[in-house]
């Protein structure tokens, strides 16, 4: 099944992928063009992280293919691939205990020839990306004594430094892809609004094309024009939020029973689960 619309930016074509024979993703299609905010919705264990590992060409698929820009990944060179999609995993581990500007500068690696050095151009891509994200105040502490929602915010950063063209080896076509996986997991409320407001701010003022992947309705409700639902891997509905976002769809989902409502403040969709199916 298919989510998007046509002169698509990042296509997953009918895509399968297998652990040891054990099927994870089964012909699954999703497509993005510029400026979209797709999410993938299901429960853990549904394929999303593997789905994102895929689009981002990490993995390769066992059948079909992943295109940009209508070249398939496996034939761009990973720099150039790396300037043009960046992915934001769950969790973030470093082994040494660098400050939160290196983390993001980190992001310039893939601008850089080997063995050069950054340039203030890079410096000053860094000191954006981290001001989008609300984390320029942190920028000389140790990464590791953040707290989770202040890393997901820098490993943004880094993500959105990664994205950045440069005068010396700009992009052919400035439009950047973010993959997140599971973004606001294990957040409290206030991280999971932050992180909500940076990715609606990128989204809307640098024109990054946004596929995240989340098992909360209520974020993705919040954040995406369109979602696709995985269940094992498989595809159950697609489309317009609107649309799909049913409490049919989710009782499928995830096996419960939910109500949804508009809040009348934000006119934003709410899912609150009622009881088991």
């Amino acid at each position: 099944m298919t989510v998007g619309k046509s002169g698509a930016l990042l296509c997953a074509n009918a895509v399968s992928y297998a652990y040891d024979s054990i099927p994870v993703i089964s012909n699954v299609t999703v497509t993005a063009e510029s400026g979209d905010c797709i999410g993938l919705l299901g429960p853990n264990g549904s394929g999303k992280t593997t789905l994102l590992h895929l689009l981002s060409g990490l993995i390769s698929p066992s059948s079909g293919n992943v295109k940009l820009d209508g070249i398939e990944l496996n034939k761009i060179g990973r720099s150039a691939v790396a300037r043009r999609l960046a992915l934001v995993p769950q969790e973030t581990v470093l082994v040494f205990d660098y400050s939160v500007s290196e983390v993001v500068l980190m992001g310039r690696y893939a601008h850089l020839d080997t063995f050069a050095n950054e340039t203030q151009e890079d410096l000053d891509i860094v000191k954006q990306c981290l001001r989008l994200t609300g984390t320029l105040g942190l920028a000389d502490r140790p990464f590791s004594a953040l707290s989770g929602g202040e890393k997901q915010r820098v490993v943004i950063a880094s993500a959105l430094a990664q994205l950045m063209p440069s005068s010396t080896n700009p992009s052919p076509v400035n439009d950047p892809v973010l993959l997140l996986d599971e973004p606001t997991t294990s957040l409290d409320l206030r991280y999971q609004l932050l992180i909500a407001d940076v990715l609606r701010t990128v989204s809307q003022q640098q024109t990054v094309t946004l596929v995240l992947s989340t098992h909360d309705p209520s974020f993705a409700a919040e954040l995406c024009d369109q979602l696709i639902l995985l269940r094992e891997g498989t595809v159950i509905a697609s489309g317009p939020t609107k649309s799909v976002l049913t409490i049919e769809h989710l009782r499928e989902l995830y096996g419960i029973d939910t109500e949804i409502t508009t809040h009348q403040k934000t006119g934003r969709l709410l899912v609150v689960p009622i009881k088991e199916a």
